[in-house]
Parts: C-alpha cells; structure tokens; sequence
C-alpha cells in the first residue's frame, strides 16, 4: 500500500513528495524492535480484545527535537485503555539538517501524524470499531486522536499555528488534541528525540 507524504517547505517554496510503502515503516518499543505496521495493529488489536468492556482512546502524535547535524521526528502511536493501561511504539525519522524554521518543523510533525494516521485505513478502524461494538450500551467508546505538541496560549511561539494544524488534523477524520491535552506529542514521543 503506497501513502504520499506532502511537505512544503515555505522558507524555498519547495514541495517534497515521499512515496513510502508499509513495509518501510519500523516501529518500536522497550520489548520489540524492527516491527511492520500490521504487526502494531495485531498488537493495538490484541489489547482492545483483551478486555473489549471499555473506553479506548488510539492517540497519534509527533514531536522533534533539532540536533547539531540532523533533526530527529518521533511519532507515538498508543492505545490506552480508561483506566486499564496502554500500550505503545514509537516510529523514528531523521531529517539530515537542522530545521530550525518553527513552521516547517511544525507542519512537518503533522505530516508524519497524518501519515501514519492514513495507515489507520476504513477497513482497520472498523475491525477495532467491531471490537467494542457488542459493548457500546454498556458505555464502551473507542476514539482516535491527533496530538499536535502546539499550544494555544499567549506565551507559546507555537499559537500562531494552532488553527492551521487542527484544521489539518480534523480534515483526516481524527479528533485533535493540543498542549496540554496532546500528551503522546508532548510527552510520550518528546521523551525519544533527545
């Protein structure tokens, strides 16, 4: 399955198109390395089943962190459970320069949430939809977020961005989160690109 990322880099006028296919994507966590998204969907899948009588949330985001020679991108993926636990992975992509222009970072994080978002296909939400179906009168829930690490307030750099990044986010069909309610942005994934 071939996804197009877009990224449009303003300080050039310059648009980049990476074509990636699944099998690129690797994905890890403290137990497993090297793993396929399909894996981290039996994985997502297999926690949900565990205990299908609850509230799940499937939370996306990116953050990166800008490094002498290279800025590196962490995406989180994590399923968590109200009250029950989660379950988690990272993705890593290093960009080979600094990107040192806050907008193109920025943008660039929501590229990669959006990309993996796409994995997420019609056919994959249902099959975790069907999940806690049976369960939905009892008060089961599933939702899926896009954290974004943006924040609204005053003295945030990053506030100016806000209504573009939700609008971005939403327009893929996920529910965004931002400072201080995108926790897999800002706190799961930041801890990783140090």
């Amino acid at each position: 399955m071939e996804r197009e990322l877009h990224f449009r880099r303003e300080d050039e006028g310059v648009i980049m198109m990476m074509n990636f296919t699944e099998s690129v994507y690797s994905f890890e966590n403290s137990q497993e390395k090297n793993m396929a998204f399909e894996q981290v969907f039996e994985r997502i899948s297999k926690f949900m089943k565990r205990n299908p009588n609850g509230n799940f949330r499937l939370m996306l985001g990116t953050d990166s962190q800008v490094h002498p020679k290279y800025t590196r991108f962490i995406t989180g993926i994590v399923i968590k459970q109200e009250g029950k636990g989660a379950w988690a992975c990272i993705r890593r992509y290093v960009v080979s320069r600094q990107m040192t222009n806050l907008h193109e970072r920025i943008s660039f994080e929501t590229s990669l949430t959006e990309d993996i978002a796409a994995l997420f296909t019609e056919e994959r939400k249902n099959e975790l939809i069907t999940i806690v179906l049976p369960n939905i009168y009892q008060g089961s829930s599933f939702t899926i977020e896009g954290h974004i690490d943006i924040g609204a307030g005053q003295r945030n750099k990053t506030r100016v961005y806000v209504r573009e990044m939700i609008s971005r986010i939403e327009s893929i069909g996920i529910d965004p989160k931002i400072k201080p309610d995108s926790l897999v942005a800002s706190s799961y994934a930041n801890r990783y690109t140090k």
